[in-house]
């Protein structure tokens, strides 16, 4: 936890101070070990960063005074469509976005996506933003990504891909590509990653009419939590 999130209800009378329990108070007593006095980093979720000051500490709660002067660092110019992995590594994926600072995710369907994928209890949005704040809280960041489920491909392509990659570079990721992922890109991009064994060639074929250029990271296939950070690594 390299930041603490807190969100307004966190405050108490006192405009400055805070009250933590439960999850955040438990990792600070038990990994951090803090004592009366200490400073911690500390960002208001859609906020400012800062710095809090420990001022009361017992054995269920503390209080920080805190004060926020800092914008969180800016977002990553790119905006990530994902099909559905398995839930696993649905997880270990939306943290690694959220870490990397995307702030844009679809989640969509495609062929080799399982359809009991969609069930999942992940998907819940308390869930999905429990993966979303911890990616957070690694990268000190405050705001949280936007996360959209698209359970059918073909009216998710021909209704709204379109108009989502206007103005930026359309890429989708497919290790049997000609063209290696570039790198340094100084414009906003769209960024399409499949499940595991890719797009299939029909929807690789439709995504090139509508300006998608395939790229590859090497001869390695990665899987899609590994693709993810790696992708967006050598991209900015």
């Amino acid at each position: 936890m390299n930041l603490i999130l807190i969100s307004p209800k966190d405050f108490t009378n006192t405009p400055s101070r805070i009250r933590l329990d439960q999850r955040r108070y438990n990792h600070l007593r038990d990994i951090h070990r803090v004592q009366i006095g200490d400073e911690l980093s500390i960002g208001l979720i859609g906020g400012c960063v800062g710095r809090g000051k420990i001022v009361s500490l017992n054995h269920s709660c503390l209080e920080m005074d805190i004060r926020l002067n800092q914008q969180p660092p800016p977002p990553l110019p790119l905006t990530l469509i994902l099909a559905l992995p398995r839930p696993n590594i649905l997880k270990r994926s939306l943290q690694a976005a959220s870490v990397m600072g995307v702030k844009k995710i679809f989640l969509i369907h495609s062929a080799r996506v399982e359809k009991s994928f969609w069930l999942s209890s992940v998907l819940q949005p308390e869930r999905i933003r429990e993966q979303l704040l911890l990616g957070l809280e690694q990268a000190k960041d405050t705001i949280l990504p936007e996360v959209e489920l698209r359970p059918f491909f073909r009216p998710f392509v021909d209704d709204e891909l379109l108009e989502l990659i206007r103005g930026t570079l359309p890429l989708v990721a497919h290790p049997e590509s000609q063209f290696p992922c570039p790198s340094s890109v100084q414009q906003p991009v769209t960024l399409m990653i499949g499940p595991e064994g890719g797009f299939i060639a029909h929807e690789i074929e439709g995504l090139r009419r509508l300006g998608f250029t395939p790229v590859h990271l090497g001869d390695r296939v990665l899987r899609v939590d590994m693709a993810v950070p790696a992708l967006l690594a050598r991209l900015f």
